[in-house]
């Protein structure tokens, strides 16, 4: 275990961290500070316990509310893949129907080339010349 020591309202705290979490717990401590200095500009010497207690209530509240957007996003997104999931559903739906449609008219053009080809010339009218067999 890495040991640090960071500074709370002017107060040293040697505390235990696992390696290579250092710097993340000497941050968190900065921020702590932070609460804890600005409560005291507002509030004056109130006690340090009290200071500590408030800042983190300050703290969970933040976090509170920061679960709370998480939640409101993760919901968000899953309407949004249900969606994209029913849209792609809808878009399977219509390709094929697509694919159907396009074998039905494949099918009567083939039917109509048949009977085209198996039909004797019309007759020449008069003005025009006469087709010519292919």
């Amino acid at each position: 275990m890495a040991q640090v020591t960071v500074t709370i309202d002017g107060k040293a705290y040697r505390m235990a961290c696992e390696e290579g979490q250092e710097g993340h717990l000497t941050d968190l401590a900065l921020r702590f500070d932070q609460y804890v200095s600005h409560l005291k500009g507002q509030f004056g010497e109130i006690g340090d316990l009290r200071l500590t207690v408030m800042a983190a209530i300050m703290v969970t509240d933040e976090l509170s509310e920061v679960d709370r957007r998480l939640k409101a996003l993760e919901a968000e997104v899953d309407g949004l893949k249900r969606a994209r999931d029913a849209a792609v559903a809808r878009e399977a739906d219509a390709e094929e129907a697509l694919a159907s449609a396009l074998g039905e008219v494949t099918t009567q053009i083939q039917g109509l080339a048949a009977r085209i080809v198996n039909r004797p010339a019309p007759p020449a009218q008069p003005g025009h010349p006469p087709a010519q067999p292919r």
